[in-house]
């Protein structure tokens, strides 16, 4: 028997309140088994469906009653006819009654398996419960459902309630849903059951839980909140990322005739000598390289596990702190939960009481973790409570790594308050995008919330696996088209879109759209695509196609120069003519640029950035015939890069040929031509 082995049971509604979403329902099931035919190809499952107009199944053969209730297909091992039966079910002609279902089920899977596997039984009940179910011979409902639990709880056996509501007729009265929503809840309570309620198919979709994955502690031991408190804890796993099934290598040149081929694929690697290439080096011959730089570093396996950081096991507090300074973004990895030590009263006793008194003062714990021995890193992570509202379930916490100075990237944006008025947007315009980001939302006010997150799947796996089992039956078979329900995932809800038309006219409306001209290679691609890097001889070049784009971009009024687009602002800025303060500015703003990019430089990266802001500076003086602005600059500038042992960045400038504004260039300038490259001759020299 297969460690993992579930035995399941799908209690399928098909009565006509059904049948609009049978489909839907089809698709899910045959989901599901085809995911357990990759994942758990040892599991077993049964199919019993309620609401038809004939009656097949033992109870009603043994005892009478259980009308309307049949059974498709009795428990076996999946396999491809199971995915058959699921995407073929019948449509009924009688109201369901869902406590019959849930009975007979019981009854299979307790013939079947008796006490054997426990925890492992599971049922699965998928309907509206929109119609009554019969009186009991004895006593009332509630004391049938609670029978009905206390069995399953005996046996070992789990319930999960899947109740679809969405638009449905006809609709009976409120009674006999409030009625049945109350005795499908006392499951529960009384047993490990989930009850879920859905109201699109999208939702459906995503609500059946499809893989059974058996829960491993990541870590059991002491949470050390002093060297003298400390809490028998364990640690799960609360979330984890769904991949892709791991396809395995298949080989085909085994016999067709050989009955125990495993038409596995085993890859032998052979290492050779660089100098005598016929010549294979045995292991112990062989020693690990690590790159440093142009280098590689032999180290042995005894150095490389000595110089290993070794800390002990452990999961220890740290501190406190306010739960507003831990915000969600800097949240990493999966979340765990830890809870207390099963069965130990003062574990459970201890966590509760922290969590409720962390809960009550809005804090957070800060915890440094080791969940095993030898584990090379060591994580910091936050502790936020988890207190439950249910009397069955123990207090917990939840655990999120938490990055390292190192792991933080700050992404500076500037605001759009920094842009000109004529940029701004104005009231209409800003109330048509107001609308438009309403119009979208996803959890709109007495509606359910569209594509939850815990019902939302994967559509790039579930057309997958979908794939893989048109492809089981037809290897030739082509990718099929994406489902309807899948597309209400990947795609804009057209249903939304129509109903909000207005909305998004206006919004077209108020904002106009140009087309935006194809500018000329700037300054920054025209060094971009320099193949050999080097600048050479290419300054003319660069100041002539630096300015050619000035007369292109003085139509964008730009009002200041940003981090990645300095050399075009500082050209737009030049040639603005609507005050004349907007040159002094352009040119006191680049100067700065300059400064920061030299002295933020490391091992002369942003030189070249600097040299063409320099550049384009250089040009812009020329033109306005501010030659001084330039001039004394370059002099602060070489002052400045011997002050702050930057003179590397003096001989890139002098290898590159950027003199001073002579007068020949600029009347006003005070340098001949002859002095141009005075002030770096001693650097040359």
């Amino acid at each position: 028997m297969a460690r993992n082995k579930e035995a399941l049971i799908l209690l399928i509604d098909v009565g006509p309140s059904m049948h609009s979403v049978l489909p839907e329902i089809q698709k899910v099931c045959s989901l599901l088994i085809q995911k357990k035919l990759v994942f758990n190809k040892y599991d077993e499952v049964g199919v019993v469906v309620f609401g038809t107009k004939d009656t097949d199944n033992d109870l009603m053969k043994e005892v009478g009653g259980y009308e309307h209730v049949t059974v498709l297909q009795p428990i076996k091992v999946v396999d491809g006819d199971l995915v058959d039966v699921t995407q073929q079910l019948p449509q009924g002609t009688h109201p369901g009654d869902f406590m019959d279902a849930i009975v007979v089920g019981m009854d299979m899977l307790i013939k079947k398996y008796q006490d054997t596997i426990k925890g492992k039984k599971r049922i699965c009940l998928i309907t509206n419960a929109m119609y009554p179910i019969k009186d009991p011979y004895e006593g009332t409902k509630e004391d049938q459902v609670y029978t009905i639990a206390e069995q399953m709880a005996a046996h070992g056996m789990k319930i999960d309630c899947i109740i679809y509501r969405g638009d449905q007729n006809p609709v009976p009265h409120n009674t006999t849903i409030e009625e049945n929503d109350m005795l499908l809840s006392i499951f529960s309570k009384k047993t490990k059951a989930k009850a879920v309620h859905v109201e699109s198919s999208t939702s459906l979709l995503g609500a059946l839980r499809t893989r059974n994955l058996a829960p491993v502690t990541t870590f059991r031991g002491d949470l050390e909140l002093s060297p003298t408190c400390k809490i028998k804890v364990w640690v799960y796993k609360k979330t984890s990322e769904e991949k892709f099934p791991t396809l395995k290598k298949y080989s085909d040149k085994a016999p067709s005739t050989d009955k125990f081929a495993t038409h596995e694929i085993k890859l032998d690697y052979e290492y050779k000598s660089v100098q005598d290439p016929s010549k294979v080096v045995p292991p112990e011959q062989r020693i690990k390289g690590y790159r440093y730089g142009p280098q590689v570093i032999p180290i042995s396996s005894a150095e490389f596990e000595a110089a290993k950081f070794k800390p002990e096991k452990g999961v220890k507090l740290l501190g406190f702190t306010s739960a507003s300074n831990i915000m969600r973004h800097y949240y990493m990895k999966d979340v765990n939960i830890i809870i207390a030590d099963p069965g130990n009263k003062k574990a459970i006793l201890a966590v509760s009481a922290l969590a409720r008194a962390m809960k009550e003062m809005d804090k957070v714990g800060i915890l440094r973790c080791v969940w095993r021995q030898g584990q090379a890193n060591v994580v910091i992570g936050v502790l936020t409570p988890n207190v439950s509202d249910k009397d069955n379930i123990a207090d917990s916490f939840y655990f999120n790594v938490l990055p390292f100075a190192e792991d933080v990237r700050e992404f500076e944006f500037p605001s759009f308050s920094n842009l000109p008025k004529s940029l701004q947007p104005n009231k209409e315009q800003q109330e048509a995008a107001d609308k438009l980001v309403m119009m979208m939302d996803l959890a709109p006010a007495g509606k359910e919330e569209a594509l939850r997150p815990e019902f939302t799947p994967n559509p790039v796996l579930e057309r997958f696996y979908h794939h893989l089992e048109l492809k089981s039956k037809n290897p030739d078979a082509a990718v099929p088209p994406l489902d309807s329900t899948l597309k209400r995932i990947t795609e804009p809800d057209h249903e939304v879109v129509s109903q909000k038309k207005l909305v998004i006219d206006e919004f077209c409306r108020n904002f106009e759209l140009k087309e935006n001209p194809k500018l000329k290679k700037s300054v920054r691609r025209l060094l971009r695509d320099q193949k050999s890097g080097s600048f050479e001889g290419q300054v003319g070049k660069i100041e002539n196609k630096s300015m050619d784009i000035v007369g292109s971009t003085s139509a964008v009024k730009v009002g200041t120069i940003g981090e990645l687009t300095a050399v075009q602002d500082f050209e737009a800025m030049i040639s603005r003519r609507d005050s004349p303060e907007w040159v002094s500015k352009a040119i006191f703003g680049m100067k700065n640029k300059v400064l920061d990019l030299v002295e933020n430089s490391y091992e002369g990266d942003n030189y070249p950035k600097a040299l063409e802001c320099l550049v384009a500076l250089r040009k812009g003086c020329v033109i306005e015939q501010e030659p001084k602005q330039f001039n004394n600059f370059l002099q602060h500038l070489y002052r400045f890069c011997e002050e702050k042992d930057l003179k590397s960045f003096c001989e890139f400038l002098a290898s590159k040929d950027v003199t001073f504004i002579t007068k020949t260039e600029a009347e006003d300038s005070d340098i001949a031509d002859k002095d141009a490259r005075s002030l770096f001759v001693k650097a040359e020299t």
